[in-house]
């Protein structure tokens, strides 16, 4: 229950008018001292459909062929924990719990928005879990995803691509 407190207040924290940009994840990314920069080995996928399945199946041939791996998803299918998979295993409540104040502290209430957060989230706690493999599931058209600040991935992998966020876009002239 701890956990879904911590989650409400975050969604307060979501800005008011649309921004799509990288500053706020960048500027929570500097204050937790840039774990992104920690992690290598990256793969990210990217795409309106299938991403969850392409993720999920990488992880099970790497993790079969004996390697370690770092998954983030979003959204979870039945709990918040299996946005953060690490070295094996999903969160557990009380590691998610602390990793959620830890992050929420540092950003110390300024605007961000709930998916910069928990990819805040994962960049911390898979610069804490070394893995040989981490794979990211990225979201909005992946160049303006909060995922993209990482650069050292070793590949993007490209799924469906569906129009559904074409006239928001459009407006804004991405």
């Amino acid at each position: 229950m701890k956990i879904q407190k911590i989650l409400k207040r975050l969604l307060q924290l979501h800005p008011k008018s649309v921004d799509l940009s990288l500053d706020r994840i960048k500027r929570l990314l500097k204050d937790l001292n840039n774990p992104q920069e920690k992690i290598t080995n990256a793969v990210q996928v990217v795409g309106t459909n299938g991403k969850y399945s392409f993720c999920s199946t990488l992880r099970e041939i790497f993790e079969t062929a004996g390697y370690t791996v770092n998954l983030n998803i979003s959204p979870s299918l039945k709990k918040f924990n299996e946005r953060y998979y690490l070295t094996g295993k999903y969160i557990a409540d009380d590691q998610l719990h602390d990793l959620l104040l830890e992050v929420e502290k540092l950003n110390k209430g300024k605007n961000i928005t709930f998916h910069e957060f928990i990819c805040a989230c994962f960049f911390l706690a898979a610069s804490r879990n070394n893995s040989d493999l981490n794979i990211l599931e990225s979201g909005l058209f992946f160049r303006l995803d909060a995922s993209n600040v990482l650069k050292k991935n070793i590949a993007s992998v490209v799924m469906p691509i569906g129009i559904d966020h074409k006239d928001f876009l459009k407006k804004r002239n991405y």
